[in-house]
């Protein structure tokens, strides 16, 4: 068999050392974080039980996962599993919001301008910022907590600014950034797909 060129070496030993990094990354959130998903779904679960709403806000890559995340509730994650659909809005979603709020009232209010419309007391904010420093999920987590809403924040690193912010920080044990978005699409599957399951399996 002929020699791989170099570049390809390299190639291969940087996704099998990504992936490595990924299941040790995922080994510490199994061995760390358990009590607190446990927590985030109690929470979840008491505000769909009191017919209260998740929001949920992000920027870049996590703005695409609180969309994901947002639809596994409103449609499902079980095919197995038949039931109504769960209020759940991602509030990165509507460009003529959004650009309308960077605008006239700055980019780092728009999710709070929207918490402010959309929020009501017992409501859920899940924010999602692997660095716990977007000023923008933050500035959404303060307008949550005055409307005495219950906020989750999905953070990283050392969770910044945002962990003394929330009700809940999950924080991903990892400073990068990759890391920390699989790590948080996995923590947020996990989470709705017991959610599911407790009030409707």
């Amino acid at each position: 068999m002929a020699h791989l060129p170099m570049t390809m070496l390299y190639r291969e030993k940087f996704i099998q050392d990504s992936l490595a990094e990924s299941a040790a990354t995922k080994k510490k959130i199994a061995e760390t974080l358990p009590s607190q998903i446990s927590k985030a779904i109690d929470i979840i679960i008491n505000a769909y039980n009191n017919k209260k709403k998740v929001l949920l806000c992000g920027n870049g890559g996590s703005a695409a996962d609180a969309q994901h995340l947002a639809t596994e509730f409103v449609i499902r994650l079980s095919p197995t599993i038949k039931r109504p659909g769960l209020p759940a809005i991602a509030l990165s979603t509507d460009s003529s919001n959004l650009t309308a709020g960077a605008n006239d009232i700055g980019y780092d209010n728009v999710f709070a301008r929207s918490v402010e419309a959309l929020g009501n007391e017992g409501d859920v904010l899940i924010g999602i910022s692997t660095s716990g420093n977007s000023e923008s999920v933050n500035r959404a987590f303060v307008t949550a907590r005055e409307k005495k809403m219950v906020c989750i924040g999905f953070l990283g690193k050392d969770g910044g600014k945002s962990k003394d912010l929330v009700d809940l920080a999950i924080i991903v044990p990892s400073t990068d950034t990759q890391r920390i978005q699989e790590g948080h699409i996995t923590i947020g599957h996990i989470i709705f797909q017991e959610v599911e399951q407790e009030m409707f399996g």
